[in-house]
């Protein structure tokens, strides 16, 4: 009847599978190729940093802020870029030693204290 194609399983299966596409998955837009190799995290928060710094330098636009308000936004942008600098330099591994050393040379004052029921 209507499903003894489904039951008999000594059908051809090429038979069922004959439409189907074959080949690599070809994805609309995308290109194949390498992967481009990372910048290391310093280079690229300069870079980009520097990137910021001529487009808002380039951006010629009727300023209408007050000279103090020019120095204090510059004043924060140089402290800014000055932390970024900072955060970079250390890396993962370089933080975590940092942190234990630290942590080594704490007083046990903040230790939970033992306690002991038995005596």
């Amino acid at each position: 009847g209507k499903f003894d194609k489904c039951l008999n399983p000594c059908s051809n299966m090429s038979d069922v599978y004959g439409s189907s596409v074959t080949g690599p998955l070809k994805l609309k837009g995308a290109t194949v190729g390498k992967k481009k190799k990372k910048k290391s995290k310093l280079n690229q928060v300069i870079n980009a940093a520097d990137k910021a710094e001529q487009s808002k330098t380039s951006w010629n636009v009727d300023d209408t802020r007050t000279e103090a308000q020019k120095k204090f936004d510059e004043v924060q942008r140089q402290r800014e870029m000055k932390k970024i600098k900072e955060k970079a330099k250390l890396s993962h591994k370089e933080k975590v030693e940092k942190l234990n050393n630290y942590l080594a040379t704490l007083s046990e004052h903040y230790d939970v204290p033992k306690v002991s029921w038995t005596k």
